[in-house]
């Protein structure tokens, strides 16, 4: 097709399909119509690249990637999308309720805009300021993911900027390769600018369980594959190894009303525990499973306190600092994970962490938490299992199927983060190990992390064929690859980032100032700001 302005959509079709053929308020109506004047201003940016046969990098206003984010980048190639970032409509009456959301929407702001509604969707990631253009275009497996699967499948129309200016719709039925193809892709076959979301009926609780492990990896792996069946009655099922043997699966059923003598249990509050801590002293305190009544936003935001257990590092950066209740409480503005990834860009410490999500057949599961415990000693672990993606695709799979030769079996999700080797080389030399170990088991990582894969390695995992038929399909070549996107600096081993620093930076480098330049940056970001004023801690009030 010629990019020529004449032969294609240079505004939005589907809205203006919507507008005509739904039922809606003014203010749905006027975020409409000013989403299209947005959208438009993407689409002439991103054709002005086109037409100069330049590459360009998204800027979405935030990360939730301990990757480099085009933040601090040459913005004049650079493509600003930070102004789509709301909920344009909640459609609450139709038999599928929906709701239209703008990419840069983070998670916290969706369920309380979907939670007015009484609604709440299927698949919510764990940490608030992840947004909904994130959860597409990467990779997002949840606790309710081995019923809904990824976040992306529960989508059911995307509305993107292609690389040569077009705005196109696609879904199940209209350009379903591109729709499938995106998922994952980290943004490069088009830019995302407005989804159609699957939503549920929100219950007041999550009546949360936990089952005691003693018996390793075998033992709670044979617990979450009893639970996650898609035919049971479960909403939601994760687990955590606090060591190679003990460790608790942990299941989570909607419900307006709890079991009787079950506590209510909150997660949101400065004096209320870190969720992986209220765990581990239950399953301590407790033989058998025990139970709580989880207020529902603070279910599907348990762990952004702490940001899982990463926000235990700072203790261990600043000696002397102790981590108990008290601190955890003085110090809580600062420990959200919006707040916790401020700090870590800012501070350039990065490599102080092993932050990886991996995805493993069970068979090979148990067999890769010995060769971390060995190797790197990391716990807690994460386990989520995870229901796949259909072939091919560029989220973590595996070509094995059940009995039945067409369900392609599930997956477990493996979140291994924690402290890494002290050096840049040990550091390098970790992931490489992991990704050598993974590729031997089966496994996939996941891509918001860089990647150490040299590329004729990193693609042995990915039909790229299928991926260069799309970029081509699609106008999108001169975006920059997914490799290209999450490829460390020196997938070689080099020494990343020794290019000459100035002597701001060489300081800024030095214990503790990193830390503390870190811790202001995130300050500066005034993010501690929108935990404090979070509506959806009040879904269900305080007594």
């Amino acid at each position: 097709m010629s990019s020529g302005v004449t032969q294609f959509n240079t505004h939005s079709r589907w809205m203006e399909r919507w507008l005509k053929e739904h039922d809606h308020d003014e203010r749905s109506a006027e975020r409409v119509h000013q989403h299209q004047v947005e959208v438009e201003k993407v689409a002439a940016s991103v054709r002005s690249f086109h037409e100069r046969g330049d590459k360009f990098r998204i800027f979405h206003g935030s990360t939730n990637s301990t990757r480099k984010s085009a933040l601090g980048r040459d913005p004049s190639k650079v493509v600003d999308t930070s102004r789509l970032n709301h909920v344009l409509h909640v459609d609450a009456s139709s038999e599928m309720p929906y709701a239209l959301v703008q990419p840069n929407v983070p998670m916290d702001k969706l369920v309380e805009e979907t939670l007015k509604h009484g609604l709440v969707p299927p698949v919510v990631m764990e940490f608030p300021g992840i947004t909904v253009g994130g959860g597409y275009a990467g990779t997002s497996g949840e606790s309710s993911s081995f019923r809904h699967g990824f976040f992306d499948r529960t989508l059911d129309q995307v509305e993107m900027v292609l690389a040569n200016g077009e705005i196109v719709t696609c879904s199940e039925h209209e350009r379903p390769d591109l729709f499938h193809g995106a998922a994952g892709a980290v943004g490069t076959l088009g830019v995302t600018t407005l989804v159609k979301l699957r939503l549920r009926r929100a219950t007041k609780f999550v009546e949360t369980t936990y089952y005691p492990v003693t018996g390793g990896m075998k033992e709670a792996m044979a617990k979450i594959q009893t639970m996650a069946d898609p035919k049971g009655d479960l909403d939601y099922v994760d687990g955590i190894m606090f060591s190679k043997d003990k460790g608790a699966v942990i299941t989570g059923r909607l419900t307006d009303s709890p079991s009787a003598g079950v506590p209510v249990q909150r997660f949101s509050g400065a004096a209320d525990p870190w969720f992986y801590l209220h765990v581990q002293a239950r399953i301590t305190n407790h033989e058998g499973p025990t139970s709580d009544a989880v207020p529902l936003p603070d279910y599907l935001f348990r762990y952004d306190r702490g940001g899982f257990w990463v926000g235990a590092a700072p203790f261990t950066y600043f000696p002397g600092l102790p981590f108990n209740d008290f601190t955890r409480w003085w110090l809580d503005d600062f420990l959200h994970t919006r707040m916790l990834y401020n700090a870590l860009h800012g501070s350039g410490q990065s490599e102080r962490m092993i932050v990886q999500d991996l995805a493993l057949p069970y068979a090979n599961a148990e067999e890769f938490v010995n060769y971390t415990d060995d190797r790197l000693g990391i716990y807690p672990l994460w386990l989520c299992p995870l229901k796949q993606s259909p072939w091919p695709t560029m989220h973590p799979h595996q070509n094995e199927f059940e009995p039945d030769g067409k369900t392609l079996k599930p997956m477990l999700n493996i979140g291994l983060w924690g402290l890494a080797p002290t050096t840049h080389e040990g550091y390098v030399q970790a992931n490489r190990d992991i990704e050598r170990k993974l590729h031997e088991l089966g496994g996939m990582k996941w891509l918001y992390a860089q990647t150490y894969y040299p590329e004729e390695e990193f693609w042995q995992d990915f039909d790229k064929e299928w991926y260069d038929a799309l970029r081509e399909k699609y106008h999108a070549t001169k975006l920059p690859t997914v490799y290209e996107k999450v490829k460390a600096h020196d997938e070689s081993g080099g020494k990343a980032g020794s290019e000459k620093k100035s002597w701001a930076q060489t300081v800024i480098d030095i214990w503790p100032f990193s830390g503390l330049y870190g811790l202001k940056k995130a300050i500066d970001s005034g993010d501690y700001l929108r935990a404090r004023e979070s509506s959806w801690k009040d879904w269900v009030p305080r007594e």
